[in-house]
């Protein structure tokens, strides 16, 4: 399988997720519970974290709504290949991953929210 080919951290790159998806972490206001998770639409997938639409998910019943982490793929198809990857991953190379990519594990929100 060819290897997956992130997009960066900038506005063009930004602009080629309309066909492609993200894989991202999302975590509660202590950093205590991390959610792994993909989709083709990031600002779409975290408001719908924020407000709860799924009032029985795993991300509304921990109170997951910070958007710790993301990477933006050209394809769906390579989003969830790396979203299986992270899930597969122990906690500590998650936190390593978030740290390298957000040192202050900032909520990320503000940087998508005008994608």
């Amino acid at each position: 399988m060819p290897r997956q080919q992130r997009l960066r951290r900038d506005p063009q790159s930004l602009a080629k997720m309309e066909k492609g998806g993200c894989a991202y972490i999302i975590t509660n206001a202590h950093h205590t519970t991390l959610y792994v998770g993909v989709t083709s639409d990031l600002y779409t997938r975290i408001v719908k974290h924020r407000e709860k639409e799924f009032a029985r998910s795993f991300s509304a019943r921990y109170n997951l709504y910070k958007l710790v982490y993301y990477e933006l793929f050209h394809t769906i198809e390579e989003a969830i290949e790396r979203e299986k990857q992270l899930k597969a991953g122990s906690r500590k190379k998650k936190e390593k991953l978030i740290t390298g990519f957000n040192p202050e594990w900032k909520d990320l929100f503000d940087e998508i929210k005008y994608w």
